[in-house]
């Protein structure tokens, strides 16, 4: 055919067109795995695990274990091999997997929307002072994780857990986990709406159940009708947000595909409010999309975060309306600005029924299992059965008596966990680190308690909210790019040349007020032993810059670079 205007493309010969692969979605008919998880998960279940945990494994011991259910499926059931004591950060990502394990596992407790009986909280110290050595750590999405746990002792583990109404199922995995909420649920004086019996229905209904233990990667939920917007909404995969609908009262705004890692993304909103009622059926829709429509081709891209980007919140919604729903969503208003600068509830704070709340603050998370029995036996001597866990690393003791408020906050001390913390104890979060997860690279809970110390010592006349996050790899676990400092363990060059811990420093981050990811300065990294220095300094040049009122993301939005290092 000759070139003419029409058909320019006629002059040249066509060139050949590769068929992509696809990207494994099973709604595309991409049922084929395509990596060595979607295989394994292929092969068996991993709820199936357990049966192979209670029946061989446990008798057996740790070399009886298939490497499919030890590095993939035992996840379904809250279990991840340990790192191997000894191995420094430059080896992480150099060994195989079977040298980095360690014959002990941390095992995750799921505990959703962050609430505890006093009861749980005591069986949950008592199993961590006989099975794990001690350990406790409280994590940022309200779980507790206890380690150097047996594959021996885990039947009898989740007998006990189990007996009180606790469990690890799907606490880890490509599953839907654990379930964050407002720890004031139910109880706080300015809460819009109480999430707690969406939350309930929602594991009820599907925690545990076949019908959503194989999706593309973990998936992220968050409910919450407080205005403090206490669950970080923005980096979850699906999160149902109170507010006011001026028609229909109280509800959810609906929010989808949040999340961190090394591709951090804010979720968006789709438009719709939700009543209460309607909260389990429209997670089913949006986590059925995840399953169906999630990219399982490539690990990387597997988090329903890439979905949304490349579908956009108008095509996300109808989808979810005319494939899953069956219906119409209602349009509704988005939530208002939290007027808190802290949004987790640390302090004494009177609920709706004229009792109060106390919350506090450990240290970076970090407990042990005497301690956990300890505040269950305060809460009790001072007349509660309840608490809770936070997304902040923090635990509230519910229904205090106001003559018992002043009792409980000074037992609390004696404990070295204060309800009137510094700025730098209450904003101050740190990751596992190198002390027990395989993926890290640098030491992060102790370098978190010892900062703090050390800011209380040098700067104590610092009274601004600040968040200063810890992550021992790029992984984001502790939420680094959303704090005002946000510190990425890595191997740095100290002034000598040699390789040594450190931290790659992001600055003026922020959820709530403003969500975002702040600023990376290029080339801006610190040694583990200049950590302090370093953040004393900016800190300082933050109080001397300081607008009137402003927060520290601002100024550091706007800092000149020679500020900031």
């Amino acid at each position: 055919m000759a070139a003419t205007p029409q058909n320019p493309a006629a002059a040249t010969p066509r060139r050949k067109v590769s068929r992509h692969r696809g990207e494994g979605q099973w709604a595309a008919g991409h049922f084929t795995p395509l990596n060595g998880n979607e295989q394994f998960k292929k092969d068996d279940d991993g709820l199936n695990v357990r049966t192979r945990i209670e029946t061989i494994y446990s008798k057996r011991g740790f070399d009886s274990i298939d490497p499919n259910d030890l590095r993939g499926r035992m996840r379904w059931w809250g279990l991840y091999t340990q790192r191997k004591p000894g191995i420094d950060g430059g080896k992480t990502a150099i060994l195989e997997p079977e040298e980095l394990d360690d014959k002990y596992f941390m095992l995750r407790v799921r505990i959703d929307g962050g609430r505890l009986t006093t009861r749980q909280l005591k069986v949950i110290g008592e199993i961590s002072q006989e099975f794990a050595r001690g350990s406790a750590d409280i994590t940022d999405r309200q779980n507790i994780q206890l380690h150097w746990i047996r594959i021996e002792d885990v039947p009898e583990i989740w007998n006990r857990l189990e007996t009180v109404g606790l469990s690890t199922t799907e606490a880890c995995g490509d599953t839907p986990r654990v379930i964050i909420g407002s720890p004031v649920a139910g109880i706080a004086e300015d809460e819009i709406i109480d999430g707690s019996s969406a939350v309930e229905e929602i594991h009820r209904r599907f925690i545990g159940s076949k019908e959503f233990s194989n999706l593309p990667r973990k998936f992220k939920t968050a409910v919450s009708g407080s205005p403090l917007l206490d669950v970080a909404h923005e980096i979850n995969d699906v999160a149902f947000v109170g507010v006011e609908h001026p028609e229909h009262g109280p509800g959810f705004d609906l929010w989808v595909g949040g999340g961190l890692s090394t591709n951090p993304k804010i979720g968006v909103r789709l438009g719709a409010w939700v009543p209460l009622e309607e909260v389990p059926d429209v997670w089913a829709g949006v986590i059925g999309i995840f399953r169906d429509y999630g990219y399982r081709r490539l690990r990387t891209r597997a988090r329903l975060k890439f979905l949304v980007a490349d579908w956009g919140p108008e095509k996300f919604r109808q989808v979810l309306q005319d494939e899953y729903l069956k219906r119409e969503l209602t349009d509704g208003p988005a939530p208002a600005q939290p007027v808190e600068r802290w949004r987790d509830h640390v302090g004494v704070h009177r609920q709706k029924d004229g009792r109060f709340y106390v919350g506090f603050a450990p240290r970076v998370g970090r407990v042990d299992g005497a301690t956990l029995t300890k505040i269950a036996e305060l809460a009790e001597a001072h007349g509660s059965g309840r608490v809770r866990t936070t997304v902040e690393q923090k635990m509230i003791v519910l229904d205090v008596e106001e003559a018992q408020v002043e009792s409980l906050v000074e037992a609390l001390e004696s404990l070295d966990l204060t309800a009137k913390p510094s700025p730098f104890r209450r904003g101050t979060m740190a990751c596992t680190g190198i002390e027990y997860c395989k993926l890290a690279i640098v030491e992060t809970k102790q370098r978190g308690s010892s900062l703090i110390d050390e800011l209380e010592r040098r700067i104590p006349e610092f009274d601004e909210p600040i968040t200063i996050n810890i992550n021992g790899c790029p992984n984001a676990c502790a939420r680094i790019q959303v704090a005002d400092i946000g510190l990425k363990g890595q191997l740095v060059l100290n002034d000598q040349g040699e390789q040594v811990e450190g931290y790659q420093v992001h600055l003026g981050g922020a959820l709530g007020l403003e969500a975002g990811f702040g600023r990376k300065v290029r080339g801006l990294k610190v040694t583990a032993d200049e950590l302090p220095d370093y953040v004393e300094r900016v800190l300082k040049r933050f109080q001397a810059e300081r607008e009137d009122g402003e927060r520290f993301a601002a100024w550091a939005a706007r800092a000149d670079e020679e500020a900031l290092s």
